[in-house]
């Protein structure tokens, strides 16, 4: 087989009483290679462009590379739909790292995360409670809601009155209060610019929908993954945008020096063009280099 043909397979596990799909990318061979297992960002699901390519081109770079979709998403179980649990989706990487250490095409014992956004987040406050993770890559990572958005007062008031609807609705049993989770400047949604907008626009996939339940944005409001940071014994890799304005420059820093083993890249760029072909082309070749290091050969 070609070492530039990836193959994935598809697979299914158990986080508590969800049950999970995964696909797992790499370039056959005999040897059990290093796993990278990968998150996505607020409300992302695992077929997205931008998550294939870069889980392709890790496994042509040497690792396994195993994506999934967190509870309530994309192809997973779970109910609500849409709805962003901080929680849950912790528990479903765990899951996620127990379930793929056992494969045998993996070596249990190199094992990587790698999350966006709100997973980058997600991958520091997991690793500092996982002692099967050597190295983490946190890439334009959550860590806390920015103090400057750029929402007007009428904005904030109409998304938190949202939020709370959304949360009553929770209490009775009944179906979620729907916003996009991406909108235009002026928009009812989660994250609104024009920058984001076009983005998104292509990022279209299978199962991705732009709307969420906002009332996950209660929960997110308490979330600081620096305050973990202490605990992480992984190496740990963080790139970040300069002109980020959803995961804001001090909110980054604080998560940077929270971590005592960290390697940071930044790049002259705003956090959605992360996504895009000709940012994050580069961005995943930093990545590799860091994985290397980490796992070499």
């Amino acid at each position: 087989m070609s070492k530039n043909l990836v193959a994935v397979e598809k697979f299914t596990f158990k986080s508590r009483e969800i049950t999970c799909v995964g696909y797992l990318y790499q370039v056959k061979n005999d040897n059990q290679l290093p796993c990278i297992i990968m998150g996505s960002g607020f409300g992302g699901t695992q077929d997205t462009p931008s998550i294939i390519a870069t889980a392709k081109s890790f496994a042509q770079a040497g690792f396994a590379a195993f994506t999934f979709d967190y509870r309530n998403l994309g192809e997973s179980e779970g109910q609500p739909r849409q709805l962003v649990s901080i929680a849950g989706q912790q528990v479903d990487f765990l899951s996620a790292i127990n379930f793929i250490k056992g494969q045998p095409s993996v070596d249990g014992k190199r094992l990587a995360l790698w999350g966006s956004s709100l997973g980058g987040g997600h991958v520091v406050s997991v690793a500092a409670i996982s002692s099967d993770i050597s190295t983490v890559i946190s890439q334009i990572p959550f860590n806390g809601f920015p103090k400057n958005n750029g929402r007007s007062l009428k904005g904030t008031v109409s998304l938190l009155r949202a939020m709370y609807k959304d949360l009553k609705r929770g209490k009775k049993g009944e179906p979620p209060f729907y916003i996009p989770a991406v909108g235009q400047e002026g928009e009812l949604a989660v994250m609104t610019s024009e920058e984001a907008s076009k983005t998104i626009a292509g990022m279209q996939s299978k199962t991705w929908r732009n709307e969420v339940a906002p009332r996950a944005l209660i929960e997110m409001m308490k979330y600081k993954p620096s305050n973990s940071g202490g605990q992480v014994k992984a190496k740990v890799m963080i790139c970040y945008g300069e002109y980020d304005k959803e995961t804001q420059g001090p909110h980054t820093m604080e998560l940077i020096q929270s971590i005592p083993n960290v390697e940071v890249k930044s790049y002259p760029v705003p956090h959605f063009e992360f996504y895009n072909p000709e940012v994050r082309d580069g961005v995943i070749a930093d990545q590799i280099v860091f994985l290397k290091k980490c796992f070499p050969a």
